[in-house]
């Protein structure tokens, strides 16, 4: 196991170092100046001015040498400075990561969960009513864009419903309450974020777990448990959903990427002050740094969910835990 943490750690560096260099050429050869841009955030845009910014940001160097100068910043935990936010790229991706990742994994769990449980109910009477909703909803649901799904739940819930808050993280009124009081209201300012984000991949999981469990619920074993006189939910639960499971483990870890890009749309509709509102901010701004540091953050998000997703699976199937 430690030689197989050590490896996938060592490709999981290599593939971070790829994505660096492809994402600082890609965005350096995007049209425009972002001395331009600066100097209009500062009130003028003559030549000395843009020649002068571009000296102090470093951007009059040749690109094979801003490239190196960035890479040897990294190695020291130093993203650069914003040319927007006039503040350290990672005090700002530091205020920002928290509520991604709090967003990202409350819409992960709830889709798992509630996908492979809609799965397995479907797949108990495969020509059922319950089968014939999943294969509905997972196509629907597939098919529509989540910040259309963000939207029409604003429009819900802030005229017709108004239970939910639709934008936001916190009430600025409960700044000055106890501690579970601010946890319980971050969590239902949570409660629309999550679920539009979870929709997509709640309906793919509920469509993927009723696959697997027809296919698992046809082996030897479960006809075994069954005649041997095992209760219906036993079989389920406890025979079937462990190896059909399996497949699940492994989308969920390559979806991972997906959910990344979805939260940032997401974050975007309800005004949730995760990395996709300074993403989007620093995408209009052409603030280099701190777009870079974005995708650094979100690609390390990936490498490591995807390495977990290895694990897990080594852990959930005994046939690879002897493997190197």
């Amino acid at each position: 196991m430690g030689s197989f943490l050590a490896r996938r750690i060592f490709y999981g560096a290599l593939l971070m170092l790829g994505v660096v260099v492809l994402n600082f050429f890609l965005i350096r050869l995007a049209p425009g100046d972002p001395a331009v841009v600066i100097a209009g955030e500062m009130g003028g845009a003559t030549e000395e001015v843009l020649e002068a910014i571009r000296i102090d940001y470093g951007l009059d160097k040749p690109l094979p040498v801003q490239l190196g100068i960035y890479l040897g910043n990294v190695l020291r935990g130093d993203l650069g400075e914003s040319f927007f936010f006039n503040q350290p790229v990672v005090d700002l991706i530091g205020q920002r990561i928290g509520p991604t990742i709090l967003l990202v994994v409350a819409a992960q769990v709830l889709s798992i969960v509630v996908g492979i449980f809609l799965g397995v109910l479907a797949a108990r009477k495969p020509n059922g009513a319950m089968s014939a909703f999943v294969s509905v909803f997972a196509t629907i649901g597939y098919a529509v864009p989540v910040f259309w799904t963000g939207i029409m739940l604003i429009i819900l819930f802030a005229s017709v419903l108004p239970v939910f808050p639709v934008e936001g993280m916190s009430s600025v009124k409960l700044r000055e309450a106890a501690w579970y009081i601010k946890v319980l209201d971050v969590l239902h300012h949570l409660v629309l974020p999550a679920v539009t984000l979870a929709v997509i991949y709640l309906a793919q999981y509920a469509r993927l777990s009723r696959a697997s469990m027809l296919e698992v619920l046809g082996a030897d074993y479960i006809r075994t448990a069954r005649a041997k006189g095992a209760k219906e939910r036993t079989v389920l639960f406890r025979h079937a959903l462990r190896n059909a499971a399996l497949p699940i483990l492994t989308v969920a870890g390559l979806q991972f990427g997906n959910l990344i890009s979805g939260a940032l749309l997401v974050e975007t509709v309800f005004n949730w002050p995760g990395m996709g509102r300074l993403a989007f901010d620093s995408i209009l701004r052409r603030d280099y740094p701190t777009i870079m540091g974005v995708l650094f953050f979100a690609s390390a998000m990936v490498v490591v969910a995807n390495i977990l997703t290895d694990l897990s699976y080594r852990l959930a199937d005994p046939r690879l835990r002897g493997r190197a």
